[in-house]
């Protein structure tokens, strides 16, 4: 049975009832809605809507239930209910009879599904934080692995400095920690109760919103009952940090994709994470990087589409907002399986060592190291700068790398130079000069991740 049939006199046309009804999705907030109404049974005692003993019926009938939705889900959506709300109640008056009517008193479905979807929201950034966590750990891992693994850094996509492939992971460990900041920061901000709100001016009867949002593990209730029941920035802030978060898990599936092409060779994934072709039998496609990157757009899209929404409404509840659950599920569900899966292909990565090496030797990485030799020697940086470009053009012209100049070519740039240059020129050399705090230094790599695995104690 519908929650609102007085006021019509003719049957909702199918169409629409197909078109209005929200069960197909918002069947994922059973176990919210449930919990919620077994708080509000027990707000309803303290005003004396319930008695203890009504109370306690429905709450026994509600946690039968609860099993009964924690055994089989989609069991629900075999119902023609609108929404997961009637089917609880109509679920309810069918273990209790007419007292599960009573359950409803002094409440709306606008406070419930805003209620609902923010535990929800609490559930799954549980999920995700520990997602995120799993995944830093499995980059530190590989990074400790690799210590010595020295490559290519790039700017501009053209090679730039020597690094380590373990800086190279940190990297992304860095970015993946603000995420999980992002998720921490979005919590603080949601976890307030909005039930008690109503339909928009607050509920007609005296109850303890504090304690009632105390009951449901809320730090505190809301403030504004038209706010409340029209707030959704608690979407937009975690489809917000899914979308950023994707977008780093891209460029990792970027830069991971790259090293693995035949152009670079520096890294072979697992077979367990690529696939063959379908035509062409030399081929091994690393699909779950592809699939990562390409997953972003969709959850961009998502964040984009419920801005949209938002935009132009009016306080307070409009059914529009019945947009806000389809695209939300789907992108942290989307990101929750990114990150799994970047963990996955960490899992079983080789780092090619000397193909990387060689990479870092070409390309002139160690020119900075021979403007900074020339700095040190007294020159000013804009001219060692200039004296090290045109180098480089003579060293390009005879197909050498810098340190395979003779000590005689290197002279006929600067006088400046001596012998001790090719200890400078070196690849350690390089990576040992980068000391400061952040820097591709040994000491500072192994520093960060000492740092990093104290983080996940």
């Amino acid at each position: 049975m519908a929650l609102w049939g007085g006021r019509f006199s003719q049957e909702a046309d199918q169409q629409f009832k197909q078109f209005n009804d929200s069960l197909r999705f918002d069947y994922r907030l059973a176990e919210q809605d449930i919990v919620g109404s077994v708080a509000w049974s027990k707000a309803l005692v303290t005003v004396g809507v319930l008695t203890s003993g009504e109370q306690q019926k429905l709450e026994l009938a509600l946690n039968e239930l609860l099993d009964e939705v924690r055994t089989n889900p989609k069991a629900i959506l075999q119902s023609d209910a609108e929404d997961i709300h009637s089917w609880v109640e109509g679920q309810l008056i069918g273990k209790v009879g007419d007292l599960g009517k009573k359950l409803h008193t002094g409440r709306s479905r606008n406070d419930q599904v805003a209620t609902d979807l923010k535990l929800w929201c609490k559930d799954q950034i549980v999920h995700i934080q520990k997602a995120l966590v799993e995944l830093q750990q499995a980059l530190v891992i590989t990074a400790e692995n690799n210590q010595d693994a020295v490559m290519p850094g790039y700017t501009h996509l053209q090679r730039a400095q020597p690094i380590t492939f373990a800086h190279w992971c940190l990297a992304y460990v860095e970015m993946l920690a603000r995420d999980e900041s992002r998720l921490q920061d979005a919590l603080k901000r949601l976890n307030v109760s909005p039930l008690g709100c109503g339909a928009l001016a607050g509920t007609a009867y005296d109850i303890d919103r504090e304690q009632l949002a105390s009951w449901l593990g809320f730090a505190s209730a809301t403030n504004n009952s038209l706010d409340s029941v029209s707030d959704r920035d608690h979407v937009l802030e975690l489809l917000s940090g899914a979308s950023i978060s994707m977008i780093h898990l891209s460029r990792f599936a970027e830069d991971l994709i790259f090293f693995n092409s035949g152009e670079a060779g520096f890294v072979e994934l697992s077979d367990r994470v690529t696939s063959g072709s379908s035509l062409m039998p030399q081929k091994k496609n690393p699909d779950a990087l592809e699939l990562i990157r390409g997953k972003c757009g969709r959850v961009q899209g998502s964040l984009t589409g419920m801005m949209m929404t938002l935009k132009g409404l009016p306080l307070a509840y409009n059914k529009d907002m019945q947009e806000d659950k389809e695209g939300l599920f789907d992108a942290l569900d989307t990101w929750l399986a990114c990150l799994h899966m970047a963990a996955l292909v960490l899992d079983g990565i080789q780092v090619k060592r000397s193909r990387c090496e060689e990479a870092a030797k070409q390309g002139y990485a160690n020119a900075t190291e021979l403007a900074d030799y020339l700095v040190a020697k007294g020159v000013p940086f804009r001219e060692a700068h200039h004296i090290v470009g045109e180098t480089i053009v003579v060293a390009i012209a005879k197909g050498k790398a810098l340190e395979e100049l003779s000590l005689f070519e290197l002279q006929k740039f600067s006088d400046a130079i001596s012998v001790d240059v090719y200890d400078i020129l070196s690849l350690q050399s390089c990576l040992d000069k980068r000391l400061a705090k952040g820097g591709v230094a040994h000491e500072q790599v192994q520093q960060a991740i000492v740092q990093a695995k104290q983080r996940f104690r």
